[in-house]
């Protein structure tokens, strides 16, 4: 079985497959497998443009978790988002030193559950965990994956509505 990790960056996604594999688990970092796919840099964003076909048309499917931001566009078994309060995010990501119209584009994607509606759009919904970890602690969050994985507790998702936290536009 194959499982996503994803969400907008700061989320936790890191922490989170560092407990998984702590405790055992094979994870890949959607990062390292993506690499050879970027196609172009996107230095105003300061990141790079990925053939997102390309890469999940070469990806290999593993026997765990695959953690990163674009997890949710494979085809897994299950995905579980992470989600983080719009304000909490943009201090995570202002403490990693990320520009500001970075920053803003992140927290407007959270605010807007971007990476949700992109799993609704390929994955069942009861193949769905979302998990908010604006003040979770880790290990109960890896705790709450593994009853998911194990179908202990069925899907669940869409109650963070964090759309209040969307700046107005000037």
């Amino acid at each position: 079985m194959m499982y996503g990790i994803s969400g907008t960056p700061g989320t936790g996604k890191s922490a989170i497959a560092e407990e998984l594999e702590r405790r055992g688990y094979q994870v890949v970092h959607a990062t390292e497998t993506a690499r050879e796919f970027i196609i172009e840099a996107d230095n105003e964003r300061d990141t790079g443009i990925i053939d997102e076909e390309a890469w999940i048309a070469s990806f290999h499917a593993v026997d765990g978790f695959v953690e990163g931001h674009l997890a949710h566009l494979l085809p897994c078994d299950l995905v579980i988002i992470l989600r983080c309060r719009p304000d909490i995010l943009k201090s995570r990501l202002m403490k990693r030193g990320y520009r500001e119209e970075k920053i803003r584009e992140n927290v407007e994607a959270e605010a807007l559950d971007v990476v949700l509606v992109e799993t609704l759009e390929i994955h069942p919904p009861g193949h769905i965990l979302e998990i908010d970890t604006t003040s979770a602690v880790i290990p109960t969050c890896v705790e709450h994956i593994e009853q998911f994985i194990r179908r202990e507790i069925p899907s669940s998702y869409g109650k963070n509505d964090w759309s209040d936290y969307l700046e107005p536009m000037t």
